[in-house]
């Protein structure tokens, strides 16, 4: 009796799996490519990287990439000011971006959802306190906030998450609060309220699931937001300690010797790219994918 009862709950549940996945854009394919492709090297770096990061070779300086006419096939990337190999450094960067666009963008969304939740669906004085916070957080620059927070803070990964946390919660706040408005207004929350369901019930079980495409697809824009904005903190110093590889700190390190080397700032900036390029191509099909009326203008129009 079990075996029957699992049979028919485990099949539904894996085939809108499967329709989920069949219905996402060829756009949507591509980011989450780049972006799980990014996640694997960050796991595997140890077995990826053919150096340690810090490892220093001053004999094999600024050497180029292998397939140059002085390249070296143990440094494929070349070497830096200090001899240190700039594939295994990028490789090492990507953990440092992939953890700070995941966390920051983790708690953006929970702190700027709640925030939504409570002033869309109460409305008033709580509306109006929520949006007076967030019409006063959004009047300043956000990397401006996110310098001053961070020399207020301290340097640190857990410190760079903080920071890119408190500028950017308002983003989901201001956006997800406008569908919350137009959800709550809807037949099925009113019919959920008169069934006996409390707020907070309503707000989980009704309003929660109406959104949650939306929150999905600003999560995703966010990681490519969190990760540009450590690079920059990297950059000016302000971001990781000292010793830990980041792509801001491969830029930062690379101007002594930009004429010279040029490989040294390409790569990092070609693997910032990349990863923004996936985490917006994903936000991008996701909200085409799971928009029903989006998709049916771009049917209309094609």
């Amino acid at each position: 009796m079990e075996q029957g009862v699992a049979g028919p709950q485990g099949l539904p549940r894996k085939n809108a799996v499967l329709r989920a996945l069949q219905s996402l854009s060829p756009k949507a394919w591509v980011g989450l490519c780049l972006v799980l492709f990014a996640v694997f090297v960050a796991c595997a770096a140890p077995w990826l990287a053919p150096h340690k990061p810090d490892a220093q070779d001053l004999l094999n300086m600024l050497l180029p990439p292998m397939w140059s006419a002085n390249g070296n096939l143990d440094f494929p990337l070349g070497t830096d000011g200090l001899g240190q190999c700039i594939l295994s450094r990028a490789i090492y960067g990507t953990r440092v971006a992939i953890v700070v666009a995941v966390s920051a963008a983790t708690g953006a969304m929970l702190l700027g959802v709640v925030m939504a939740m409570l002033a869309g669906y109460f409305g008033g004085w709580v509306d109006r306190i929520i949006g007076y916070v967030v019409d006063l957080w959004m009047s300043f620059p956000p990397v401006v906030l996110s310098l001053v927070l961070m020399v207020g803070l301290g340097t640190g990964v857990v410190n760079v998450i903080l920071a890119i946390v408190l500028v950017d919660w308002t983003r989901f706040c201001r956006v997800v609060r406008s569908d919350v408005i137009v959800v709550r207004r809807r037949q099925y929350v009113a019919a959920a309220r008169l069934l006996g369901f409390g707020h907070w019930k309503t707000m989980w079980r009704e309003i929660l699931p109406a959104v949650g495409p939306l929150i999905i697809t600003l999560f995703t824009l966010e990681m490519g937001v969190a990760v540009i904005v450590e690079a920059i903190l990297s950059f000016v110093g302000l971001s990781v300690s000292a010793g830990t590889v980041a792509w801001g700190v491969m830029i930062a390190d690379s101007r002594d010797y930009l004429h010279e080397a040029p490989w040294g700032m390409l790569t990092p900036v070609f693997c910032i790219f990349l990863l923004v390029l996936g985490c917006n191509a994903l936000g991008d099909g996701l909200r085409e994918s799971l928009d029903p009326a989006l998709r049916e203008r771009e049917k209309e129009q094609g």
